[in-house]
């Protein structure tokens, strides 16, 4: 079922279930932030990227305005909540300075690959390693979803977007281990010349071999 949704188009995509703080500046945004807590409505963020609006987007809720400013300026807390595609925009809602779109819910199959999972997480453990971030991994549950460790994988943002454009969980399992075959041998290695980088010049301690 198609409805109206106001528009936020901003240079990064967001993924369902993320918290995403907000400082709010232009007069369009306040009048949205605005209408959010008096009429209790969402809404979207679609990506910004190759100079313009994407077809998908994710709905966004307001939780809370953290601090107001003497110029009218807002601080906010948004949590995630759907994806979503774009039938029409409009470069304006009605009587608004805000951007608004024609959208239909985007339906997501959640079903996960138990054998992708375990090779998927062998990998980020990997990973995290080499670039000494293991403890991020660490604070992860076992039922995590790609959605929460998408930002942290060294994707671009088009890639998170290509993930984004996903309606399953095993599909998005399949596009990240593609991603970390391709790239971890790389980082890994890069990780092992800066080690050895770091040794040049300085006294060794190794142990000789015994025959």
């Amino acid at each position: 079922m198609s409805r109206l949704l106001a528009l936020f188009p901003l240079n990064l995509v967001v993924f369902p279930g993320e918290k995403l703080n907000l400082h709010i500046f232009e007069p369009r945004y306040r009048q949205l932030v605005h209408d959010c807590l008096e009429k209790d409505i969402t809404f979207g963020i679609p990506p910004y990227l190759n100079e313009g609006v994407s077809d998908l987007g994710t709905e966004m809720r307001l939780l809370s305005v953290d601090k107001n400013y003497d110029n009218g300026e807002m601080d906010i807390r948004t949590k995630a909540v759907g994806v979503f595609r774009i039938r029409e925009f409009y470069r304006q809602a009605p009587g608004k300075l805000y951007a608004a779109g024609t959208i239909d819910e985007v339906e997501d199959d959640p079903e996960q690959d138990g054998a992708l999972k375990a090779r998927i997480t062998e990998y980020v453990q990997q990973l995290y390693t080499a670039l000494g971030l293991r403890k991020l991994f660490v604070d992860l549950p076992p039922t995590y979803r790609i959605y929460d460790i998408a930002h942290n994988l060294g994707l671009s943002t088009e890639q998170e977007y290509l993930l984004l454009s996903a309606t399953s969980e095993q599909e998005r399992q399949e596009i990240v281990l593609e991603h970390l075959e391709r790239v971890l041998p790389v980082i890994i290695e890069a990780e092992r010349l800066k080690d050895r980088a770091r040794l040049n010049g300085h006294f060794k301690n190794l142990t000789p071999p015994n025959f």
